[in-house]
This record gives structure tokens, sequence and C-alpha cells, in this order.
């Protein structure tokens, strides 16, 4: 009869803490991979920054714009970037994409507050902003922290302003007031969702007034008359910006033994820079590799940005044509790992996990079968053929990974860019980050597990 402990370990799903599966080497790699990781998150709080970033990296590894008409041959590196806002990076493979390409899809875009059209606004003395909540907030977290303005003015000559402050120790910053403690017993009746009302989130962005001893909006005058110094704009030029309310925080390292990593923006910058990261490192791979930072993931990857659109078909298809293939031949041979996020287990919160069938933070990359809400509502669900090859390609790699749904059947649920890209004829699965605090304005991931991310993203490309 074979000994219980023998059996156990032949039997039994190995669920030790992924530090203790690491091997010292793969431990020390991770904390010095995250160091330029936490420069990209200070760097990259805007989905626009996003891609200036994430194409300074690629041309430091080789890669260069493409050129439509021109023959790219095995082992030549592209990037195209869709609208300042989304980006594709492309290594082209030694084999025909007739039997398909290597796909890794990160979005690049996070919550936050967009300024109105109309934004700026005079009340009693002082200045603010009008906000309109981009995806899954919180409304109540973002109050009373610092705030940073990040964005572009393009005027009506076409002449793009970009505009970034409160990220220097010299600049200001920005807040969104709340009540004091003494004053909020009507408040505090609210449910936590209507803690802060949507039209409550008012960015505080000045106080003083212009110069002139008397008159109407001197406040917001001044205001305007501080932009037009320093930008050249007006008011009216509002009506045709994208300017973003971010936090003002850095990436840090959290705790005594700065294992975890605390920042604005983690989802799905977490996954956007491994898998960017993965792809510079690949020479010459066998099928083409092509590394997909989508914009609009947040509000349901729509727009000619998000993966919901043909921006990434059209793509797949330039490249088939280039080979002389069919696309719809390359698409459905094509692989893809969507790489996102996945809730981890928050000891202070457990109750709205399944902790049979969710991811911790230090237990490796995470694969998410399947996402979507109560019945898998909104869903692309991997087959088991698509499954058993993604496990085989980790263990065969010592690559520390687990399992993990987001929440309870009838509480949790999320979506991810995976439908989109099955939509296409691909294989697909979530593979990604487990994150603390996620959508929150400060965020908490752990370093192994963002570091199995970029070992996961680079096996699978090569």
């Amino acid at each position: 009869m074979a000994d219980i402990k023998e059996l156990k370990e032949k039997l039994f799903s190995d669920t030790r803490n992924g530090l203790k599966k690491a091997t010292e080497e793969q431990i020390k790699e991770a904390y010095a991979f995250c160091e330029d990781y936490k420069k990209f998150l200070d760097n990259a709080k805007t989905e626009r920054e996003a891609v200036t970033e994430a194409i300074k990296i690629a041309s430091e590894n080789g890669f260069s714009e493409y050129e439509k008409g021109k023959k790219y041959v095995a082992g030549d590196r592209y990037y195209i970037n869709n609208r300042k806002k989304s980006a594709v990076f492309v290594v082209v493979g030694s084999e025909s994409v007739e039997n398909g390409v290597r796909i890794g899809a990160a979005h690049i875009d996070s919550p936050r507050l967009d300024l109105k059209p109309n934004p700026l606004y005079e009340e009693i003395d002082l200045a603010l902003f009008k906000t309109h909540y981009y995806g899954g907030v919180r409304k109540y977290q973002w109050a009373t922290i610092p705030l940073a303005l990040h964005g572009v003015f393009v005027k009506k000559n076409g002449e793009t302003i970009n505009v970034k402050i409160g990220e220097d120790a010299s600049d200001p910053v920005f807040v969104i007031n709340d009540l004091l403690p003494h004053l909020a017993s009507e408040q505090n009746k609210r449910t936590l969702n209507e803690g802060i009302k949507g039209e409550e989130l008012n960015v505080l962005v000045g106080s003083f007034p212009f110069k002139a001893d008397e008159g109407s909006e001197l406040v917001k005058l001044n205001i305007l008359n501080i932009l037009y110094e320093k930008y050249g704009v007006t008011e009216s030029d509002f009506l045709s910006a994208e300017l973003e309310i971010v936090p003002a925080f850095k990436a840090q390292d959290v705790g005594f033994d700065r294992a975890l990593i605390g920042s604005y923006g983690h989802d799905d910058r977490v996954c956007a820079y491994p898998s960017l990261m993965a792809l510079t490192k690949i020479k010459v791979p066998e099928k083409t590799a092509i590394c997909v930072l989508a914009d609009k993931e947040e509000i349901g990857s729509v727009g000619n940005t998000g993966l919901n659109s043909n921006f990434l078909l059209h793509i797949i298809s330039d490249i088939a044509r280039m080979q002389g293939v069919e696309p719809q031949d390359a698409l459905r041979k094509s692989q893809c790992l969507s790489a996102d996020v996945n809730a981890a287990v928050d000891p202070t919160f457990q109750d709205v996990f399944e902790k049979k069938n969710a991811s911790f933070v230090n237990n490796g990359v995470v694969i998410t079968k399947y996402t979507g809400a109560r019945g898998k509502s909104g869903s692309n669900d991997a087959s088991a053929e698509y499954m058993a090859q993604i496990r085989k390609m980790l263990d065969s790699a010592n690559i520390v990974w687990q399992t993990g749904e987001l929440g309870k059947v009838d509480i949790g649920g999320g979506g991810t860019v995976a439908q989109y890209v099955a939509s296409l004829d691909i294989d697909t699965v979530d593979l990604g980050v487990p994150v603390l605090s996620m959508h929150a304005p400060y965020e908490t991931v752990s370093k192994l597990d963002v570091y199995m991310t970029y070992l996961a993203m680079g096996e699978f490309f090569k």
C-alpha cells in the first residue's frame, strides 16, 4: 500500500506559497525586474503615456515603425501606433503565419477621472474641475488624496499640447474635498456606493483671484490666465482635450520585506509591461509574436483603440497577406494569452472569495479559465485542450503559477479583452497578476507574481 504522504504528493495539487516554490535566483531576479517596472508605472499613468513609454522601450530594443508595403522577414521587429492610445508590437517568426501567430494582449487604460468638456467653474471664490469617472471606481476612494492632471489639449490648428502637473516635487497637486466628520451626519446615512456621488467628484484647482479688484469669476479667470500663459490655451480648448485626473502617488515597495509594490495603475500595466519586455527579448521565434497594448478595456473595449474593434484583425490580415496567406487561415491557428489581472484574496475580506478557486499574492502568475459574471456572462471560456497546453508550457519552464476565479459565483465577475480576441477564431485564455485593492487609486501586487508573468509571456512567445 502506498505511503499516505507519497500518495498525497502524487495526487493533490501543490498549494504551497509561491515563494516556497520559486528558486532563490528567481526571487532575486524578480526584485531586480520590478525596479524598472516601477519606473514604467511612474512614467505611464495614462494610456497615451503608456504608448509613448512602450514605443521608447521597443525602439531601444530594435523595433522600428511599420512601413506599409515593406517586405518583412524572420527576425524583423516593428510596431504600429494606433492613434497614440494603443499599440501593437511584432516580431516576425521563422514559420509562415499560415501556422498561426502568438498574441499577448493587455490593456493600458486604468480607472480614473476624466475632465468633462466644460470642466472649469468657480463657486464661493474657489475654482474647480467637473469630472466624469472612467471605469469601475469606488468613488469615495478618490476624495482627499493628492491628484495629478495628465493629458493633452489639441487646438483647432492641430497643435497638440501635452500636460502633466502634479508629478514633480515642485509641482502643485489637486484634491477632491470631503466633509469633516463633525458635519457629516446626513452623509453618513448614505450607502457606501454614494458616500461620494459622481457629481461630487469636483477637483479643487485654485483659490486666488485675478489681479483686478472687481468683477465676477476672478478665480476662474486667474486659472485660465495661468493656463494661457503656460500652454497658450483658452477655455474653448477644453472641448478638444483629453485630460485625466490620476493619483499623484509614486510606485513604492510595500512591507518590511519589500516583496510587494503599491501603485496606481497596476490594472493592467502590471501585465502590459511584462508582456512587452518578454517580446523584446525574443530573437527569431518560430511563430510570429505579437504584443497588443489596448485602450478602453475598463469601459468595454469600445472605440477604435479598444479590442472590441477591428484594429487587431486588420493588423493580422496585413501580416497574412504580406506572406500570401488568407487572414482566416492565420487566425484559426493562432493563440492568445489575454494578459490581465485577477483579484487576490484579501485577509480582511475573505468572505467574498471561494478560496479553493481563488488567486493569492505570491503564488505566481494566475490562469483564469473564464471570467464573466454570474453564469459566465460576458466571458471567454478557454477549452480544456488549450488549458492543458498552457499548463504544460508553464510546468516545463518551472514557472510558478496558480488558477483563480474573480470572487464567489453570485458575488464576483468581470471582463477582459479575452472575449474579443477569441471572437476572431483564436484560442484564448486569461493569464496575469493577482492584485489587492483592484481598481483603487493605490493597488498592491507581488514582485514574484509580476516576474512570473514575464517568464510566462516569454515562454509563450518563443
